[in-house]
């Protein structure tokens, strides 16, 4: 499936990593994903965040509030949690579904508001932005680069 990401949806998941490491946790999990989102500042996704308000230092509060920070340093490889797979999951049927053959940002940001459960959506409604809300504002913002009008 990481075939198909596009350039800068392969960067969200360096991004998520890094921020995985930063808060010493073990894993990359939505929260991780929604973290490298945001951070990755020009894409899709980080327009549609920044337009709900979401910035890196909000959002890190907010995971950070969910989920506390580890206790140690991770090392070597840091596994997706099954939520996080079930996004990129997510993200990979929104695409295929439109009869894409990349997976962008705009398509991970919906498969993390689409899984629903997971800590980065979670986080999303508590920094106010409702998840159906996020993806008419995905909907709505791809419409206008097809259309030539971002």
């Amino acid at each position: 499936m990481f075939e198909k990401f596009t350039d800068r949806a392969r960067r969200v998941v360096v991004l998520s990593q890094e921020e995985a490491r930063a808060l010493d946790h073990h894993h990359i999990g939505t929260e991780h994903l929604l973290l490298g989102l945001v951070r990755e500042g020009e894409a899709v996704a980080a327009q549609v965040l920044e337009g709900f308000g979401i910035g890196l230092d909000d959002a890190r509060r907010q995971i950070v509030e969910l989920v506390g920070r580890g206790e140690q340093p991770p090392t070597g490889h840091l596994p997706f949690t099954a939520r996080a797979h079930q996004a990129l999951e997510l993200a990979n049927r929104e695409s295929m579904d439109k009869g894409l053959d990349y997976i962008g940002t705009e398509h991970l940001l919906l498969g993390l508001v689409r899984e629903g459960a997971g800590t980065g959506a979670q986080a999303l409604v508590k920094l106010g932005a409702d998840p159906a809300g996020v993806a008419r504002a995905v909907e709505e913002l791809v419409e206008k680069y097809r259309a030539g009008r971002p």
